[in-house]
């Protein structure tokens, strides 16, 4: 009898370890199902890290207390006033109760590696013999490509079928071609030194070589897990590009877009502390053979010297706290970078290597893809702020003498100006939630007053000037899918182009101005 108790008891115990098991395995699974569908469907906004990136961190610290009935609901009704789009109908009902479970459950997770020889693995040919592409354009377009603007198009979730990079003629407001991406496309840049080539860098940090002449990718590179720093050199033969995941950035070869350096984004912030960075802006100059690139966290900007053997690295220490976008001005040799969390705009000398001063930019400066214009002598600047403050405001920098000239109201926090010679207005987009982001306000550059305000429709954003500065591109982004069109001077509505879920607008004509230093004036005088 007692040896019968026992075999009972132990086949109990087996029964009961056998179905712990199974249950342990399936809810492994499940996790793992879950984590997925998070990669796949949230983390090229939210994080790979679940630490945040364009959309706040979703992790077990910050949905702590969070109603899991509120959250579902948000997820699937999707939210007007960002960027997140609905996902019922997308995701089932037990997928999206299931992600959120996940979501908070989860901590932050460790900064994932992503090494020189993950970057070679990733590299992709799609055309293994360039010589064989076309000799010319398979399109109309001016021959310097100066008419040619790129769009970011996002696609509603941010990959798929609609996440391109989509090419206009901007002299006839017709699409000439796109590029898919698979993720969202996030940043443009252009060769300065050969025309036919552009490069397309998306929100997974997947950078695309683009052959303009055919419209079609010939490589493609992944250099990291999220983050949209990127910048050409002024010869047109190096890339480099940076990450928020993991904490790096790497040099690449603009042809063949071959993994050249890495480097470990760290240093010693404002503050005294040692901490790893994400990369902030990265640009390259007119002027000399560097890239510039801004080290978020750590409040540093590093020059790289490409041309040097080593790609040596000068550091330049205590420029702000949460260093974002930054653009060009005087050839080249200056550098006007945002720092968020101290409201500033910090102006470097990149010929000295040195910094020059800090000026007050509003509340959370962001300066996108800068604004620079000669106005009665002076060579003002125009700065953007997306902060919630009590006061909104475009602040206007003389950037000759580093100095704030004014701090202009306007309805709401800005993201992104626009100026251009030839045209009267400095384009500022509002994207605060009060006017459900829909609209832009035109400053009249000579008397700094808000004159106008433009309801463009959806997502209002990324205002760009085509390269002559006779046409305003406006995205009109989440239930809009449209860029519209407007004539600069009199500032009626001229064309529409189509697309799913626009955003940044870049001219090939920045190549020659703004974000290459040269101010549109000054490309005026060069023709």
């Amino acid at each position: 009898m007692k040896i019968t108790n026992t075999k009972r008891l132990n086949q109990s115990l087996l029964a009961v370890s056998i179905a712990t098991l199974l249950s342990s395995g399936m809810a492994m699974a499940k996790s793992d199902n879950m984590h997925q569908l998070y990669q796949d469907n949230c983390a090229s906004c939210h994080g790979s890290d679940h630490g945040g990136y364009l959309a706040p961190a979703l992790n077990s610290e910050t949905l702590k207390g969070r109603s899991p009935t509120a959250l579902r609901t948000i997820v699937m009704a999707g939210s007007f006033d960002t960027l997140m789009p609905p996902f019922y109908g997308k995701l089932s009902d037990d997928e999206i109760r299931g992600v959120i479970k996940h979501l908070q459950e989860t901590p932050k997770q460790p900064n994932p590696a992503w090494t020189i020889d993950d970057m070679k693995k990733s590299l992709k040919v799609y055309v293994k013999d360039e010589s064989t592409l076309p000799a010319k354009p398979t399109f109309q377009i001016d021959e310097k490509f100066e008419n040619l603007i790129g769009v970011a198009a996002r696609g509603k979730y941010g990959r798929g079928e609609g996440s391109k990079a989509i090419f206009i003629n901007s002299a006839t407001h017709q699409k000439v071609g796109e590029v898919s991406t698979g993720t969202a496309a996030h940043i443009i840049d252009f060769n300065p030194a050969n025309p036919r080539w552009a490069y397309v860098k998306t929100d997974t940090a997947e950078i695309f070589k683009v052959d303009l002449y055919s419209m079609q990718a010939t490589r493609s590179i992944k250099t990291g897990w999220n983050g949209p720093g990127m910048g050409v050199s002024r010869d047109g033969k190096y890339i480099m590009a940076g990450s928020f995941v993991p904490h790096n950035a790497v040099i690449l070869d603009a042809d063949t877009l071959e993994p050249l350096k890495t480097f470990e984004l760290e240093g010693i912030d404002p503050d005294g502390k040692q901490v790893s960075s994400d990369s902030g802006m990265i640009i390259g100059t007119p002027y000399a053979d560097i890239f510039a690139i801004a080290l978020e966290n750590a409040g540093q900007v590093w020059i790289v010297d490409y041309k040097k053997e080593g790609f040596p690295v000068t550091k330049i220490e205590k420029v702000g706290r949460h260093l974002h976008d930054a653009f060009l001005t005087h050839g080249g040799k200056k550098l006007m970078v945002a720092s968020y969390d101290d409201s500033i705009v910090a102006a470097i000398d990149l010929e000295e290597r040195k910094l020059i001063k800090q000026l007050p930019a509003g509340c959370v400066p962001h300066v996108g893809g800068g604004s620079a214009v000669k106005v009665d002598g002076r060579t003002l600047g125009f700065g953007t702020n997306f902060g919630d403050c009590d006061k909104m405001v475009v602040s206007v920098w003389d950037l000759d003498k580093m100095e704030v000239v004014k701090q202009i109201p306007v309805s709401g926090g800005t993201e992104s100006p626009a100026a251009h010679a030839n045209a009267p207005y400095v384009a500022v987009d509002i994207i605060s939630k009060d006017r459900r982001a829909r609209t832009v306000q035109l400053i009249d550059k000579k008397t700094l007053e808000v004159v106008k305000t433009l309801d463009v429709g959806g997502h209002a954003y990324f205002p760009e000037y085509s390269a002559d500065g006779k046409f305003l591109y406006i995205s009109a982004g989440y239930n809009g899918d449209e860029v519209v069109v407007y004539d600069s001077t009199s500032l009626q509505k001229v064309a529409t182009v189509p697309m799913e879920s626009p955003a940044g607008i870049f001219s090939r004509g920045r190549v020659k101005y703004m974000t290459r230093g040269l101010s549109p004036d000054e490309m005026e005088q060069s023709k």
